[in-house]
């Protein structure tokens, strides 16, 4: 049985980081939210830039410098959990280096936050004064916390800290102006979790490429055998006596799957915990009819043949912690619709001379990683 988590891409661990820590996409992602892997709009090279003019998206400008603000935060930030010397690596895609992954996460996400303050300017959405002002404190609290150094090799005003900040600020505003008045019902059966342990008999086997081999029908036969001399043993009985020594009832004997489990699982995991979505329909659909301690019968999934035991059909707390993050996926999806429909309609232009020239900076004095921590704490 194949657990399926959701949003996990394959690669090297460093390149999957790079992925998903920072990456928003220009299409395709809710403002402030985690970044999803979808198509990205394509930025058309041109001339006519002005000086220290990276990109433009319609009529708004990204400068050089707001671009290593971004971009020396962000490698710092790696840098602090990693090391500085990943970045010549290869990001996994031919030719390209994460030094070169970097840049690119950084533009996706200046690139977004561009897109969301032109789509402010058509839903009509503004800062309050109450927003600037937080914003303010923002860029003099960053503002004073760059060194000598750091303020030399940035070469940012406060002003340009304070504009980002605005434009950073309004994208999150717009997002939530967007999505104010979704707020679907949830149903307990739709967010539960439940936790089950499994016994797995596999019909089918891997070849020397690891690709999967379908058992013969006469294989598969002796598979469901198998699974049925299990199924036999898990839901083995014993007699409950009352005190003059009569039957009353009988019990599946305690402990007794968990040893048979380990004995006869062929599966890597033994124990999941999952909600609806998340694993195969067979295997799901019987799932979620048992109750607390209840068994299964057999149950045909594309890895074999299965038997379900529940340990935890429902628990409250994890339900609605589930409930938010549903509503906050439905959101979601309704802003990506909206918003996708906005950027393929816009204009994007590239410096690519300017584009090329720009590197990480390998400074020792040069270790700023609060210029997104600084803004969330003050709006």
């Amino acid at each position: 049985m194949k657990f399926k988590p959701k949003n996990i891409k394959k690669g090297s661990a460093l390149a999957a980081m790079l992925g998903a820590v920072f990456i928003i996409a220009l299409t395709g992602c809710a403002a402030g939210g985690d970044g999803e892997n979808v198509p990205q709009t394509k930025i058309v090279l041109t001339d006519g830039f002005g000086a220290g003019e990276l990109f433009r998206i319609e009529n708004l400008s990204c400068s050089q410098k707001e671009f290593m603000v971004y971009l020396i935060n962000t490698q710092n930030q790696y840098e602090n959990i990693l090391d500085s010397q990943i970045w010549e690596k290869s990001s996994g895609e031919e030719g390209l280096t994460l030094e070169d992954k970097l840049k690119d996460t950084v533009l996706a996400r200046i690139s977004r936050v561009k897109a969301m303050v032109l789509l402010a300017r058509e839903q009509g959405v503004e800062l309050t004064q109450e927003e600037n002002d937080a914003v303010t404190q923002a860029a003099k609290d960053y503002f004073m916390s760059l060194s000598d150094k750091e303020l030399e090799v940035l070469d940012v005003s406060l002003e340009d800290i304070q504009k980002m900040y605005a434009e950073y600020v309004l994208a999150e505003k717009t997002y939530d102006y967007i999505v104010k008045d979704i707020n679907p019902e949830i149903s307990d059966d739709e967010a539960r979790t439940i936790t089950v342990e499994h016994i797995l008999i596999k019909t089918y086997s891997l070849n020397g490429k690891g690709e999967k081999i379908e058992f013969t029908s006469r294989m598969k036969q002796e598979a469901y055998e198998r699974a049925l001399a299990v199924l036999e043993l898990v839901k083995g009985k014993e007699a409950v006596l009352d005190d003059e020594g009569n039957v009353v009832e009988e019990a599946v004997r305690p402990g007794e799957f968990e040893s048979i489990m380990l004995e006869y699982n062929e599966a890597a995991d033994n124990f999941y915990s999952f909600m609806h979505g998340d694993m195969e329909p067979e295997f799901e659909k019987a799932a979620f009819l048992l109750g607390n301690g209840e068994i299964s019968d057999i149950v045909e999934t594309p890895d074999g043949y299965e038997i379900i035991r529940c340990i935890s059909s429902f628990d409250k707390d994890e339900t609605d912690n589930n409930k938010i993050k549903i509503v906050d996926e439905r959101k979601k999806a309704v802003f990506d619709e909206i918003y996708e429909q906005f950027v393929a309609k816009l204009t994007k232009n590239i410096n690519d001379e300017l584009w090329k020239e720009i590197t990480i900076i390998s400074d020792e004095d040069v270790k700023t990683t609060d210029f997104f921590m600084t803004i969330s704490t003050h709006v």
